[in-house]
């Protein structure tokens, strides 16, 4: 029994940390495609709940809609991207840079999704990573920074807080 009981708690700490990070639902997408991106977001902050959620959108992805939540309030800011994008034969030259849902609550012992979806417009390149950065926001200033990106060498996994991020594929014939 003593060594069931053994197995089981080193499976649970093998497969918490996995869960603890907040992360994309699906983790690749196809250069030029339009994407949808799930962020799970899987606890609140020490016991205290999520009360906002900002995900900045990376240099690229462009034309974002995002999804809106019940009970949460939803904003888009807008902001200049780098270079001119084609969408569709219209070039765009702005538009949404962070998302950010708030006036929610989300308890530290439950689990939420906050979606949007973008086109993957940038000069990706195949096999190259493309990382969201996520700051959960709770009472009293709390907040979980799921801000940090592997340099070379690095994995997500050699990371405390890493950000979400999907790998791309090579372009498809369809969006």
């Amino acid at each position: 029994m003593f060594r069931k009981l053994m197995f089981a708690a080193a499976a649970v700490a093998i497969t918490s940390p996995a869960f603890a990070h907040a992360t994309l639902e699906k983790g690749e997408a196809a250069l030029g495609s339009t994407y949808k991106a799930v962020f799970r977001v899987p606890h609140g902050c020490e016991g205290k709940p999520t009360i906002t959620v900002r995900v900045q959108i990376p240099e690229g992805v462009i034309a974002v809609k995002p999804m809106p939540k019940a009970g949460w309030k939803l904003e888009k800011v807008r902001g200049a991207y780098a270079k001119s994008y084609d969408y569709h034969g219209t070039p765009m030259t702005e538009g949404v840079k962070e998302v950010i849902w708030s006036g929610g609550s989300l308890p530290d012992d439950e689990y939420d999704e906050f979606i949007l979806r973008g086109s993957l417009a940038g000069d990706f390149k195949v096999g190259e990573m493309l990382y969201f950065p996520i700051i959960q926001e709770c009472p009293d200033g709390a907040a979980e920074r799921w801000i940090e990106t592997p340099t070379a060498g690095q994995s997500s996994d050699d990371l405390e807080s890493p950000a979400p991020g999907i790998k791309i594929l090579e372009k498809t014939g369809g969006h």
